[in-house]
């Protein structure tokens, strides 16, 4: 039996499918007080043990498209840098997303449209090196705050799988995202995919602006997770009852 779901799959068909790779897991422990001026009143901040977290998350995207349909090129695989928090509605611990900087103009309006997810234009490039993976993201959409991410990242020992109860499990053990659409509504969006191949990781960070907006200082030593790949798959958005 899965220990890494707290939840059973929904009932009905995944309608999306997608690869995530190269992940680097970067969290900054942070006030919780100044994460809770940013959530929506619906939801709670989740913590654990009393800690609460922000996650600076650069991978790429991949074999991104419709179930049943090939992949369809730059749609399809892109870099992809978000900053997320965690949160609780209905007792299902899942993602809020505050940002979501992606290099593919055409992806960012689809999410934007009928997602509603934060998703913004950015210029971006990831590949490897002898140091290990060179990730650039400077953000170029139009009437947002500013961000840059600059970074080399590599992983580190074995893979390994986190043990419920451990940070690594809690940061990382999330099967699903909340968003609010234009009128205000709360949505979660649930994902499954197999338990995540952890590494440690380590990391030179040479520019981190992502939380400047936010009154977030990130200057402090994170704590690093790296991890090869993941295939996930996605159902469509559900509107969380009682909202």
């Amino acid at each position: 039996m899965r220990t890494d779901r707290t939840w059973p799959l929904p009932t009905v068909p995944w309608v999306m499918r997608m690869r995530w790779e190269d992940l680097l897991f970067a969290h900054w422990s942070v006030c919780a007080d100044v994460l809770r001026r940013h959530l929506p009143a619906s939801l709670e901040l989740d913590t654990f043990q009393g800690q609460a977290y922000v996650g600076v998350v650069p991978f790429r995207m991949s074999d991104v498209a419709p179930r049943g349909m090939p992949a369809m090129g730059g749609l399809s695989r892109f870099p992809e840098l978000n900053v997320r928090t965690y949160v609780i509605a209905e007792g299902k611990p899942g993602v809020f997303f505050f940002s979501l900087d992606a290099a593919s103009r055409l992806a960012v309006r689809l999410a934007r449209q009928f997602f509603f997810l934060p998703y913004m234009d950015a210029d971006m490039s990831l590949g490897w090196h002898e140091s290990g993976c060179v990730y650039r993201c400077r953000r170029t959409h139009r009437a947002v705050p500013t961000a840059e991410f600059r970074a080399r990242y590599a992983p580190q020992g074995l893979p390994f799988q986190a043990e419920p109860g451990t940070l690594e499990h809690w940061l990382t053990a999330r099967y699903c995202l909340y968003v609010v659409n234009r009128r205000g509504k709360l949505f979660r969006g649930e994902i499954d995919h197999v338990p995540w191949p952890l590494q440690q990781a380590t990391a030179v960070i040479e520019t981190n602006t992502c939380g400047e907006w936010l009154g977030m200082d990130f200057s402090s030593e994170p704590h690093l997770l790296f991890a090869k790949s993941v295939d996930v798959r996605a159902w469509l958005l559900q509107r969380v009852a009682g909202d």
